[in-house]
């Protein structure tokens, strides 16, 4: 029987602002590591390929790592993960040209806003599990 192994763990908190208890999630590092590792191969195997078509790669792969992962409290992980494909991606073309070295302000100004921004996508648990039941006649 194989088991489900969860990406997000819950860890029990309290909310900063009313200080009540709060369940929060953030994606496990080991995972986070792992997809970045991918992404690191695949970008080494597309050193040739056009901009265009590595840009286009790129928007999906990290749209659908927010699509799974962007739920509430994080965020931050979020950030981590999209910093680290830009410098990933930014290492790539470096390693294209032995002539012009693209630095990160040249590198931000150009190619950073092609990505998909962070934010939350799935709406809290009690938002998304609140269902409105009938009362059925007895």
């Amino acid at each position: 029987m194989k088991f489900h192994r969860p990406t997000q763990p819950h860890i029990c908190g309290t909310n900063y602002q009313t200080g009540n208890f709060t369940v929060h999630r953030k994606t496990i590092g080991k995972r986070m590591a792992a997809k970045l590792c991918e992404i690191r191969v695949e970008l080494r195997k597309r050193l040739h390929a056009r901009v265009p078509g590595n840009v286009k790669w790129l928007q999906q792969v990290v749209r659908g790592y927010f699509q799974y992962h962007a739920i509430p409290g994080n965020l931050a992980r979020l950030r981590a993960f999209r910093s680290d494909v830009l410098w990933s991606w930014l290492q790539a073309l470096r390693r294209r040209s032995q002539r012009q070295r693209m630095n990160w302000e040249r590198f931000t100004a150009n190619l950073e806003a092609l990505l998909p921004s962070v934010q939350v996508l799935h709406p809290y648990p009690n938002v998304r599990f609140d269902a409105k039941y009938a009362k059925y006649p007895r």
